[in-house]
């Protein structure tokens, strides 16, 4: 009976599973030093490219647009145009 009792006193503490709180946080806690890593390679390819003589803040828009669907950037593109258009631009 003892023995039952330190185990869930192991896994559970006020109604919290403790280990699996514990895997949670650790997991996310790798995954958050993973994205570090890859927003500093990132970073390591905008200065390759600016050096290459790309405009990065260009290269961000273009990462934008691919993103987003065919039809949405037309609808984006064409009131674009409408305002510029409607400036006198």
């Amino acid at each position: 009976m003892a023995q039952a009792a330190a185990k869930n006193d192991d896994t559970e503490v006020g109604g919290i599973a403790a280990d699996r709180l514990r895997s949670i946080i650790e997991r996310i806690e790798r995954l958050e030093e993973e994205k570090k890593a890859l927003s500093s390679d990132i970073k390591d390819i905008m200065a390759e490219a600016k050096s290459a003589g790309f405009d990065v803040k260009v290269i961000r828009q273009v990462l934008r647009i691919r993103k987003q669907e065919p039809a949405e950037v037309e609808e984006q593109e064409t009131l674009l145009d409408l305002y510029r258009r409607a400036l006198g631009m």
